[in-house]
């Protein structure tokens, strides 16, 4: 389940409510990492393959952690597989990346994990980024322990979350470094102007988004994925991460906004 879903990530009040927001007021420019930091929000997302549901996605900006005395920040994506699709049944995963925003604006990775909940496997994977001389080490699922040459602004790959919304909107494109699955790998990301009308759950009416499209290198996915993908972003002051679109062998897998909360901090 999460082989199908995570390389998509490769490519988002007192009492926080579900529901419909009002239309957002559009933005000339792509957010800084300050100014995204300047609101709390949960992000949920249903995963299709076809007509199948695979499940779901949640994404979070949780409080900042001290992690070898130094002050960073915490991101969570969690993944929930679809019980009702036959052979997959209860999958819970949960994924950690401690990171901070170096000079140049960019969040740039620290340690990155993965917690097995449904297997009680906490710890199952583990990447290391030391940026002092240029390393990055990890234990994979198998036990495997290496160590890679480090290039940045390097990440995991569910960075992408925020790295992305820095250029969506822009005519300003990118290629990121990723370290996963024991090697390095690339997302390039092709941005643009164009917009697009679409409709999206927690949004009470159409809304303007922009369209993105991107490729992988060295990045292995599902069903035959090809490494192009698309995905679009909310013409707001936040470039919320509405959609992902990545071709696999028999069509696409989906994976699109379903509830997102904004508090201002």
């Amino acid at each position: 389940m999460t082989k199908i879903i995570l390389p998509i990530l490769l490519f988002v009040l007192t009492v926080p409510v579900f529901g419909q927001h009002n239309l957002p007021d559009s933005a000339s420019a792509p957010p800084t990492m300050e100014h995204l930091f300047s609101v709390k929000e949960t992000f949920r997302y249903e995963v299709k393959y076809g007509f199948l549901k695979l499940g779901w996605v949640n994404v979070e900006l949780l409080s900042d952690t001290t992690y070898r005395g130094r002050e960073l920040n915490h991101i969570l994506t969690e993944i929930e597989s679809n019980p009702s699709i036959p052979f997959v049944g209860d999958e819970l995963d949960r994924f950690h990346s401690l990171f901070y925003v170096n000079d140049n604006g960019l969040p740039v990775e620290v340690k990155y994990w993965k917690d097995n909940i449904d297997e009680g496997k906490y710890d199952e994977i583990q990447y290391w980024f030391d940026r002092d001389i240029g390393k990055v080490y990890y234990i994979e699922e198998d036990d495997s322990r290496d160590t890679l040459e480090l290039e940045d602004p390097a990440t995991s790959g569910h960075l992408i979350f925020y790295f992305s919304r820095l250029f969506a909107g822009s005519e300003e494109d990118y290629q990121l470094p990723v370290y996963v699955t024991k090697k390095k790998g690339y997302i390039y990301a092709d941005n643009s102007l164009k917009k697009e009308k679409r409709n999206y759950a927690p949004f009470d009416g159409p809304i303007q988004a922009y369209l993105m499209n991107g490729t992988t290198e060295n990045i292995e996915g599902p069903f035959g994925f090809s490494g192009d993908f698309r995905a679009w972003f909310l013409d707001d002051d936040l470039r919320v991460p509405l959609e992902a679109r990545v071709k696999v062998l028999w069509g696409n897998v989906i994976v699109r906004m379903i509830e997102y909360t904004r508090e201002e901090l």
